[in-house]
């Protein structure tokens, strides 16, 4: 008797890739391997483990990547103060390149032939995910069942379900529910009243802020300490860069920050309405930025600047692994390693305000900037200085 192929399916526990796990094993006569990456989200173990093996399902693999997922990848982007289209931190972006890379290795480990997942074939996920599949495992077949299967609608997918004994949440019967995606640095909710720009957000699809009204009356102060770039310590305290993620999450959180409703231009060429809550990487962005502005020149802050914009969208269209996010990134960690120092944060109500940078790197000169009189800056050169650059002028 042929012995069955392997696929190894992203599987989240949940409704649509419980029914994309049964799918498979109908429609590819395959042994499928179940596979989720822990990188901070909502995450039920025993939920989806039981859940894949009603279905038959052998080996479930569950990893736990929370300090891998913020320390090689969100704080690299953090670096680069990678902001798409003016507002959005790319919190879903980031996660896809992680997960990509982890499914392939595993489909390696046990010599499967194939890799799926369950992003929908209007969304930017499958771009994210089959592009990292390209990268690390080219030979390896993708299935993405929601480009090729019958299963229009969500009625389909319940009928589906009823008909396989696959259980179906309350919530997901009937209309369907809000898209929700979240990890360790964001939270995304998508669809139902949003997908009309004109309805205002409602309070409850909120999960990890508070808003204004309810955020307390008293400010809340923090002290994010950075070496070489990154964050390494919150208010003194020494933290891995899950946990370190996570304190300033709840923090920023309970102080009505990190929310954005946006409009974004996806890859494949629509337009699609949003509301994300990225507190702790808010609060990152910030700090990291101010702690640049004091040990940094001129010159490789600027440069930063100039390739941010292309750097973010290269990771908010896939290209994480590409030749050229590499080659910006050499340029966005330029001098990383002189980015030492503290910066305190007040927060109220949604507001951010510097309080202080400490730092021993001399970029920044009191003496300088001094309005008191000194002769560490010559005023006699600044005429010149004029003078020169006065024929840009036509």
């Amino acid at each position: 008797m042929k012995k069955k192929g392997k696929i190894v399916l992203a599987y989240s526990g949940g409704l649509d890739t419980s029914i994309i796990l049964k799918w498979l094993q109908e429609n590819y006569n395959a042994e499928v391997i179940t596979y989720t990456s822990d990188i901070g989200q909502e995450i039920n173990r025993k939920k989806i483990i039981k859940n894949a093996k009603a279905l038959g399902v052998k080996k479930v693999i569950i990893e736990d990547l929370k300090d891998l997922f913020v320390k090689e990848y969100v704080y690299p982007m953090i670096r680069g103060h990678a902001i798409y289209e003016g507002v959005y931190l790319l919190g879903t972006s980031i996660a896809r390149p992680l997960i990509a890379k982890r499914q392939i290795a595993i489909a390696k480990k046990f010599k499967a032939y194939a890799v799926s997942h369950g992003s929908t074939g209007k969304g930017n996920d499958q771009v994210r995910f089959e592009l990292g599949y390209h990268y690390f495992g080219p030979k390896i077949k993708i299935i993405a069942p929601w480009r090729i299967w019958k299963l229009n609608s969500r009625s389909d997918l319940i009928k589906y379900a009823k008909k396989n004994r696959i259980p179906i949440p309350k919530d997901k019967k009937g209309a369907p529910p809000f898209s929700v995606d979240d990890n360790l640095f964001h939270t995304s909710t998508e669809g139902k009243v949003l997908e009309n720009p004109k309805n205002s957000a409602p309070e409850f699809i909120f999960q990890r802020t508070l808003s204004p009204e309810k955020a307390p009356n008293k400010s809340s102060y923090v002290t994010i300490g950075f070496k070489s770039g990154d964050p390494i310590t919150v208010n003194g305290k020494k933290l891995s860069p899950g946990n370190l993620l996570q304190k300033l999450n709840i923090l920023a959180g309970n102080n009505a920050i990190g929310r954005v409703d946006l409009v974004e231009n996806r890859f494949i060429g629509i337009k699609s309405r949003g509301v994300y809550e990225t507190p702790g990487g808010t609060l990152l962005m910030i700090a990291h930025r101010t702690m640049e502005s004091v040990t940094l020149d001129k010159e490789t802050m600027h440069k930063k600047d100039a390739v941010m914009p292309k750097y973010a969208e290269l990771i908010y269209n896939g290209y994480w692994y590409s030749k050229a996010r590499f080659k910006l990134q050499k340029i966005v960690d330029l001098k990383r390693n002189k980015v030492n120092g503290f910066v305190k944060l007040k927060l109220y109500k949604g507001n951010i305000t510097i309080v202080s940078r400490q730092t021993k790197s001399s970029a920044y000169s009191m003496k300088k900037v001094s309005f008191e009189e000194n002769k560490t800056f010559n005023k006699s050169n600044v005429e010149k200085f004029i003078n020169f650059h006065k024929k840009n002028l036509r």
